[in-house]
């Protein structure tokens, strides 16, 4: 067969072979046409070339094969697509960098000498500058590089998680200076021993048309800003009543600050824990846990140095370890609320706030909230833009490993939030919720704290199980104390933000941006916060 174009490009002749005298005759349209076709001729034959060169150069990488012609790497690209094979098992390079990769390390070997790339550019240097560049070699170092650069993140991630449990176990000075200068005002300055409420308000500390709030903290400054918070974005504060219960040795310096920091026309009263008959002179189920408790992690967890020394568990278990060992988890201020029933037996319905969130909106609708028979209104943390907050079921908080756990409980059932809470206590004392509680952390005790290791969401979960209402998740916005990815628009449109996590406003480790939602409650111009050395 022969092909004959005329000299004007005009016309193209296709003669075929063995003498037959007819013949195809193609006459083109135009010049510019024709010059268009040549000009995507050259086109596909670059393309071809390249094709050609970069299989070429693959095969001259291998050096584990004796195949290093075009046509062989096509024969291999075909088999792999017509035989529906993958590349991956009939190509030498990856099946060299998988076995080199997947063979087990000796970490003594890897010290970090200056044959290892220490970063991504000597990486690449070290491969350019090498006289052997084959896939074994370039295995070899990227698997040193990257178990040392693992190596060395993990003892990281290790030191920041001690580091983060020390700052947020701690007392800051401030926050104990401040405590010890109202102490000293509450035994020489009548005024900061006022009653609370004043006597012509007591009568409204039983009346159920008010907005009944309840806060339990040993943190004067936190509890300042909720409750400041609170009555400051109320519409009708005259109505708002705030309990503030604390504990013995802070009940001194909290009544000395909100007597001479009034939020009228709000109703404020303190009472500490052994103002309560019931507390004090009865049998209290949880403080009898909370010793047991003491006793069980003293003797099993061995002190934040072994936990940091062991090199076999995951960073993120080791935080987890850590985070169980914080006081705030065996602190009775955390247990208090499963005991509203009997603090207030006159109440109906109260909104339990914890001391590390602030109040950005008008919160008396929770009380217009039909609960349908149930006991606790919450906010679900397994749905939601957020998935480090909210992607929270029961499996996030018990040990579904342990048969008690997992023949009584769903692991997939979502998850609420303690922080904000509207809890009808009508309702609540139909019920054995208390009972069920109290059994749950004898039996975890029983376990060596194997059903659950930290914090009182668990036992409520377990104890309110069934008993929860699910309400609107713009009450009630989480996570500010775990991370920064908050956008501020999610942020200006939460009724409440709680700051639940280690990085809580008033330490030195908050996130600066968040802070300021806290900060704003705080007046800095007040002798005592100036004198502690307080500051934005």
């Amino acid at each position: 067969m022969q092909l004959h174009i005329s000299p004007s490009l005009r016309h193209v002749t296709l003669l075929p072979p063995k003498g037959v005298r007819e013949f195809i005759k193609v006459k083109v349209g135009s010049r510019r046409l024709s010059y268009r076709m040549l000009f995507y001729s050259l086109l596909l034959f670059t393309f071809l070339l390249r094709f050609i060169y970069v299989f070429s150069t693959v095969d001259t990488i291998d050096d584990q094969t004796k195949c290093s012609s075009v046509g062989c790497s096509g024969k291999r690209l075909a088999s792999g697509i017509l035989r529906g094979r993958s590349l991956q098992s009939n190509s030498a390079v990856p099946r060299v960098i998988y076995q080199i990769l997947e063979e087990r390390s000796n970490e003594d070997e890897i010290v970090g000498g200056p044959e290892i790339p220490q970063t991504l550019e000597e990486f690449v240097t070290s491969m350019k500058g090498s006289n052997k560049l084959d896939a074994k070699t370039f295995a070899i170092k990227l698997k040193s590089m990257v178990t040392l650069l693992e190596k060395r993140t993990r003892t990281a991630k290790i030191q920041e998680y001690l580091y983060r449990h020390v700052a947020s176990s701690g007392i800051p000075k401030q926050l104990h200076c401040l405590a010890l200068r109202l102490a000293h005002e509450h035994a020489t300055n009548a005024a900061a021993r006022l009653q609370l409420p004043s006597p012509e308000l007591i009568p409204a500390l039983v009346n159920n048309s008010y907005f009944h709030f309840v806060l339990a903290s040993d943190n004067i400054l936190a509890a300042s800003v909720v409750a400041t918070s609170l009555v400051y974005n109320s519409l009708r504060p005259e109505t708002v009543v705030i309990h503030i219960i604390t504990d013995r040795k802070t009940y001194a310096p909290m009544q000395a600050w909100f007597s001479l920091h009034p939020l009228s026309p709000a109703v404020v009263e303190v009472k500490a824990l052994h103002h309560f008959d019931w507390f004090a002179k009865g049998k209290v189920p949880v403080l009898e846990a909370m010793e047991k408790d003491q006793k069980i992690r003293a003797g099993f967890r061995g002190g934040s140095s072994a936990i940091v020394s062991n090199n076999t568990e995951k960073p993120y278990v080791i935080a987890a370890k850590l985070q169980a060992m914080s006081p705030k988890y065996n602190s009775v201020m955390n247990h208090v609320r499963i005991y509203l029933p009997q603090m207030f037996p006159s109440l109906k319905k109260v909104v339990f706030l914890d001391d590390d969130l602030v109040v950005q909106s008008d919160l008396s609708p929770l009380f217009h909230i039909e609960m349908k028979g149930k006991v606790n209104g919450a906010v679900e943390t397994c749905h939601g833009g957020d998935k480090f907050v909210m992607s929270k079921r029961f499996k996030s908080y018990l040990n579904f490993s342990h048969p008690l756990i997992s023949k009584n409980f769903d692991a997939n059932e979502c998850a609420w939030a303690y922080g904000m809470n509207i809890f009808d206590l009508e309702a609540w004392r139909k019920t054995n919720i208390s009972e069920n509680y109290h059994y749950w952390l004898q039996e975890n005790l029983k376990s060596d704290l194997s059903l659950w290791q930290l914090g009182t969401l668990p036992p409520g979960l377990i104890a309110f199980h069934g008993h929860v209402h699910v309400i609107d998740p713009l009450w009630h916005m989480l996570g500010l104390g775990y991370q920064e990815n908050t956008t501020m628009a999610d942020v200006q449109r939460a009724a409440v933000v709680h700051f639940n996590g280690r990085a809580k406003p008033w330490l030195d480790i908050a996130f600066p941006q968040l802070r300021e939602l806290w900060t704003k409650y705080v007046d800095f111009s007040d002798k005592f916060i100036k004198s502690c050395h307080i500051r934005a």
